[in-house]
């Protein structure tokens, strides 16, 4: 773009009050960081359900841009007995293959009284040993503790007490922990939440905004499946007051962040820092030609370990094919300090994220800032009572065909204000104190935002959420099963920024 043609454009967005801040004036807080797209959500022949040796998957991150990886197999009986120390030799022998990819052993943990969650370590001695301790006193495949139940709920919180002696002995330097797929079942109630996130908030920071599984509802795999695998209804371990629309995706995304001044709008109005992220949860990688051999009988159950899969030749469409390997479809993309996995983890930790589908946008910077200085995603601005605030969003639009062969069109950005109202019941499902503030509409490959508000008096936090607008709407739509190509129907989102007032 040219000069003239940015400056025109700055004035008709109505920004040209902040070209200084675009050039020696206010600092991006964005421009402090690498920011390092990545996956916390994949599977290899080490869970009962996948397929993937770990070299295969690594293979597909890579080829998808993907700079960090955690493989989280699904705990198990078998996986418990014999596949925690053949994981962890296959990705020591993964690092110093591919030393430009940044790689956890972690798990897929089945929590007492809920669903499942990631969990990964930094810096720990004896991974696979605290791994596999963990899984056997923990995960309710190998303990029974599935049943939702105060007895097992308080199951899952002694599990983070035991991380958090870990990490008190110096076993490990940190541990992180996210929800995943939240409403597929319904089972992880709002009191779960808080509850965990009260008890460690360095630890359990956040869930799943948009589950794996994205072309499950793809016509082109057959009628009757649903993108994101979300076809349930409430179950005996359901949290009963969750509404039959909630165990359904928008736009890809689970019901707890799509809807505005629903669950995530919630804990954030009481000032929680609980983070999203968006992740492939591969198993079967849709149109890809690597299938399973036949195994004997028991195959896993004996060994903890699938066959390693053979290239078949023609691409893989129908069921299970409904995943895609990790960068491809799905990006988790986190501001880190330095190109470690200590400083991905301390950027998750701290919500310094955003997560887009389809590779609706290149890149999304989301910056607010007062006289107090300037914060980015995940970030605490503390102003004075009257002061004004002011948001710097930046959108560098796709130009590079994505993994379905088109460039995608961000149509759309919405910054979203909610009031921040302190701490409310347990049991919170809602909050009416969101809107849409405003919303912008790129016109250019580099597109810049800006919105001030004046002389502000109370609390309040910001995110941004960005589409394509295919569906005709710029609220997304519940996904219509067997009729949800993933690919017509993307949506990016940003984790939001505090704004304190004293």
């Amino acid at each position: 773009m040219s000069e003239v043609a940015r400056r025109r454009f700055l004035q008709g967005a109505g920004v040209l009050g902040v070209a200084g801040a675009l050039g020696t004036g206010t600092a991006s807080a964005t421009t402090r960081y690498q920011w390092l797209s990545g996956d916390h959500h994949a599977h290899t022949q080490y869970s009962y359900d996948g397929m993937y040796t770990v070299e295969q998957q690594i293979r597909g991150a890579l080829r998808h841009g993907t700079d960090w990886l955690v493989i989280t197999d699904h705990g198990h009986a078998s996986h418990e007995a014999h596949s925690v120390e053949a994981t962890a030799a296959d990705l020591l022998h993964a690092r110093r293959k591919f030393p430009q990819l940044l790689l956890w052993h972690g798990m897929e943990w089945n929590v007492p009284g809920a669903e499942h969650a990631t969990l990964f370590f930094e810096d720990c001695r004896d991974e696979a040993g605290v791994l596999r301790d963990f899984e056997r006193q923990f995960d309710w495949r190998l303990n029974g503790a599935e049943a939702s139940s105060p007895a097992n709920e308080k199951k899952a919180l002694d599990a983070i007490r035991f991380l958090q002696t870990k990490i008190r002995n110096g076993t490990m330097k940190s541990a992180l922990v996210f929800v995943n797929h939240p409403m597929r079942n319904g089972r992880v109630a709002p009191h779960e939440l808080r509850a965990l996130r009260d008890l460690a908030p360095d630890i359990v920071v956040g869930m799943e905004a948009a589950p794996g599984a994205q072309g499950d509802g793809d016509p082109l795999r057959g009628p009757g499946g649903h993108r994101g695998g979300y076809s349930n209804s409430p179950g005996s371990n359901s949290y009963a007051p969750y509404p039959p629309e909630a165990y359904r995706t928008y736009g890809g995304f689970d019901w707890m962040t799509a809807k505005v001044g629903g669950v995530w709008d919630s804990l954030l109005a009481e000032g929680l820092g609980w983070w999203i992220t968006s992740n492939s949860d591969s198993h079967f990688n849709s149109r890809d030609t690597i299938v399973r051999v036949p195994e004997p009988g028991g195959q896993f159950d004996l060994t903890g370990k699938h066959l390693d899969p053979v290239d078949s030749g023609p691409p893989q469409v129908s069921p299970p094919y409904v995943d895609f390997f990790p960068g491809e479809f799905s990006r988790t993309v986190v501001g880190a300090t330095r190109r470690t996995r200590g400083a991905v983890m301390e950027g998750l930790r701290a919500g310094r994220a955003w997560v887009s589908h389809g590779g609706l946008v290149d890149d999304l910077r989301f910056d607010v800032y007062a006289s107090g200085g300037t914060r980015t995603m995940g970030g605490r601005l503390r102003v004075r009572r009257g002061s004004d605030v002011s948001v710097l969003v930046k959108a560098r639009l796709a130009t590079r065909p994505n993994s379905a062969g088109f460039i995608p069109r961000l149509r759309r950005l919405d910054l979203i204000k909610g009031a921040v109202t302190g701490r409310s019941s347990s049991e919170t499902l809602a909050t009416p104190h969101v809107k849409v503030e405003r919303s912008y509409e790129p016109r250019w490959h580099y597109a810049v935002f800006t919105h001030t508000f004046r002389n502000v008096r109370e609390p309040f936090y910001l995110r941004l959420r960005g589409t394509d607008g295919n569906r005709g709407a710029f609220e997304p739509q519940a996904d219509t099963p067997g009729a949800a190509n993933p690919w017509e129907d993307l949506w990016c989102y940003t984790n939001p920024i505090f704004v304190e007032v004293r």
